[in-house]
């Protein structure tokens, strides 16, 4: 049965540091649609770690980048979780608020998917996975569009795709200070197109059902 929710489901919505940091963000008067930006601004310093961290030379500087991309990605998340945050819990949600939810996102994910598919080698890879995540967010707002709520569904969705990515950066670093020498990176998107392609399948079938239905 297709899981619908107003809202994406994040266990860290309900903690007490979220809802501290929510109620700092509100007392300075923090716009969500200023935080959704910020989201984007994150995702291009982290796909731009990833991409130079494929072309730069020493192995120290590669491995720092591929810090940083992983550090950025999060940041993002970060920025995807207070802007819902601030506006929901916080009231300042804007007339133009659904726009800064999504758009925003969706250029998230290309760019930081592009980065990493260049850390990897494989940039064709990485716009391809960019690609099919675009495909699973249209592919929630059509079910919801269609009358059957939002599907946030994995095993590919937003924060699947991303813990992939920042534990492929991660482990990578590490496989450079052990010099195991295996692509990991490579290894990490692989996994992430495979993941996608899954919720897009899923997704699309799940919606096909209730049509017919």
């Amino acid at each position: 049965m297709t899981e619908d929710f107003s809202r994406r489901p994040i266990a860290s919505r309900n903690t007490k540091w979220a809802a501290h940091v929510t109620r700092r963000l509100v007392a300075r008067g923090v716009a969500p649609n200023r935080i959704s930006a910020g989201s984007v601004v994150a995702a291009a310093l982290a796909g731009g770690a990833f991409a130079t961290a494929g072309v730069v030379g020493p192995l120290w500087a590669a491995g720092l980048l591929l810090l940083l991309g992983a550090a950025f990605t999060q940041l993002r998340l970060l920025c995807n979780l207070f802007d819902g945050l601030v506006a929901v819990e916080g009231g300042m949600a804007g007339p133009d608020g659904a726009f800064w939810n999504e758009v925003p996102d969706r250029l998230s994910d290309l760019l930081i998917l592009a980065g990493f598919g260049m850390a990897s080698g494989q940039l064709e890879l990485g716009l391809l996975a960019g690609a099919l995540a675009i495909l699973t967010a249209y592919l929630r707002e059509f079910g919801r569009a269609a009358g059957f709520g939002s599907d946030f569904s994995g095993p590919g969705a937003k924060s699947h795709r991303m813990a992939v990515v920042t534990l492929g950066a991660l482990a990578q670093v590490a496989g450079l200070i052990a010099s195991w020498g295996w692509p990991i990176l490579a290894w990490a998107l692989w996994l992430v197109l495979a993941l996608t392609a899954a919720t897009v399948i899923r997704r699309s079938l799940r919606i096909l059902r209730r049509m017919r239905g």
